[in-house]
């Protein structure tokens, strides 16, 4: 029996480690396609590549895992039923749950390495990585003076060229304008041909001009509209440009460390516990707010408002009737004032309404928030459960269509993953929008392709052949037959 653990684990072991690498692979290209502008143009060096890189392969390999697992368990097994020996195996008493076992433990230690890695080496490469896109994001171009196009990317300097010969240094017809006092075109410097290198490791530009002058003007202290207007001319003259503003600047990464995504388990719960205080410090707040600012008095009318004559009695003091309409009826008779009145409600109804509006938005915000942080902190686990229910669909249909290869596992696996991925990202958005509870809406993939998981393992454990054309063939054979069938209509002759 160790034989045949050893055979089946070592005939998983290798697609896995393989698929891992060509997942990983696979989505470091989406990532490079995704950000392939902000890399274009920009002399970054290949160490600067080689880390980026690096943090988003760690990056992936939570993702990377249920698909590479799947993959494995379905080439392996596959090939395992493709070459009979699934076969000789199950006719020599074993059953498919015992050779399922040893690569079945092997994926719990793969689950709780998930776990772990996106746990602790996860949150690591996001900060490390995104802080060092962003990075990248922010740099310049790399120095590119094109002809007849002003270049205005050094700080405070508008440079044309109208030649620029193939050996990108000698230039023709050459105009700087100086902007760095902010004042306007008053200083600009022509040369009819000029010389473009760099210095110091490329920290400086040099513009070495020929036979140009210096134009530029400079107001007076006699007068607003007076100025001095000064025309230096050179033969040779050089100006030096810093390109500081080129290279890569690093960001500090506190910034970042903000997001859930740069967070693990203890520090996203102490984010979502912060959260909600807030939360209800806030709704507290807005709600004490609006009290004070909206309050209803409801006054009785008094007892003694005007006295009857006609009672006669003098301890019972009534309202006469109809007086207390009138003298509100003498109000409303100015129409100016009842105009006046209804606006003023009107506008009193809006404030409040908007006012509401506001607050609902800003605790929305922040619920968003914490169900981010929420749903993060979940798929720590979602993840690691995720390669379990992987492994046992795979696992059960390979054993079924008994196929290895790169050609029916890899389309099944793709059409398994894009379920997964879907249903992941619908229920993450209804779940932060505070539609779906964060632990229902996280735990649906995993419970459906565990169902999914156990349906097709008792089918493979009853070698059934879902698979199998003939199979649904004569089931719809069986149907057509149950079809109550049409009596063709005699002929009936008649002699008249």
């Amino acid at each position: 029996m160790r034989k045949i653990d050893k055979l089946v684990i070592k005939n998983f072991l290798g697609p896995f480690v393989l698929t891992t690498l060509v997942v990983v692979f696979i989505f470091l290209l989406r990532f490079l396609m995704l950000y392939f502008d902000d890399f274009v143009g920009k002399d970054l060096g290949l160490k600067t590549f080689a880390q980026l890189f690096a943090y988003f392969s760690l990056i992936t390999v939570p993702i990377s895992l249920p698909l590479s697992t799947l993959l494995a368990a379905l080439m392996s097994f596959g090939n395992l039923g493709e070459h009979t020996e699934l076969t000789a195996i199950k006719s020599a008493g074993i059953p498919l749950g015992r050779v399922i076992m040893p690569t079945l433990v092997f994926t719990i230690f793969i689950s709780i390495f998930s776990f772990w890695f996106n746990n602790n080496v996860t949150p690591w490469a996001n900060l490390k990585g995104y802080s060092l896109l962003w990075d990248i994001r922010t740099t310049k171009v790399a120095l590119n003076i094109q002809e007849g196009i002003f270049y205005r990317e050094i700080p405070g300097y508008a440079i044309k060229v109208k030649e620029k010969l193939p050996d990108n240094e000698t230039l023709k017809d050459v105009i700087v304008y100086n902007h760095t006092q902010r004042n306007g075109n008053k200083n600009v410097t022509v040369a009819d041909s000029g010389r473009m290198y760099t210095m110091y490791n490329d920290h400086y530009l040099v513009f070495e001009l020929y036979n140009g002058f210096n134009y530029s003007e400079t107001k007076t202290n006699q007068g607003l509209n007076d100025t001095q207007f000064y025309r230096n001319g050179f033969k040779r003259n050089r100006l030096v440009f810093s390109l500081e503003s080129f290279n890569m600047q690093k960001t500090s990464e506190n910034q970042f460390k903000y997001h859930e995504y740069m967070k693990n388990i203890s520090e996203l719960k102490d984010q979502i516990d912060t959260a909600q205080i807030q939360i209800d410090q806030t709704a507290k707040t807005q709600l004490s707010y609006l009290k004070t600012m909206h309050t209803y008095q409801f006054k009785e009318l008094p007892e003694r408002w005007i006295v009857d004559s006609l009672t006669g009695d003098s301890t019972l003091l009534t309202i006469k009737p109809g007086a207390w309409i009138q003298e509100k009826m003498k109000l409303l008779d100015d129409s100016r004032r009842y105009e006046e009145i209804w606006t003023l409600s009107q506008s009193t109804a809006h404030s409040f309404a908007s006012q509401l509006q506001n607050n609902h938005a800003i605790l929305g915000s922040k619920r968003r928030t914490m169900y981010s942080a929420d749903i993060e902190r979940w798929h720590k686990y979602t993840y690691a459960v995720a390669c379990l229910a992987m492994f046992i669909i795979g696992a059960s249909l390979g054993s079924i269509i008994k196929k290895g290869g790169f050609g029916m596992p890899v389309l099944i696996a793709i059409s398994f993953f894009i379920l997964y991925y879907v249903m992941m990202q619908l229920a993450d958005k209804n779940a932060k929008e505070g539609f779906i509870p964060v632990v229902v809406a996280v735990w649906i993939p995993d419970l459906i392709l565990s169902i999914i998981g156990a349906i097709f393992i008792s089918k493979a454990t009853k070698d059934a052949s879902i698979f199998d054309t003939e199979v649904y063939a004569k089931i719809w054979e069986k149907f057509l037959a149950i079809l109550p069938k049409k009596k063709s209509p005699s002929l009936e002759t008649s002699i008249e």
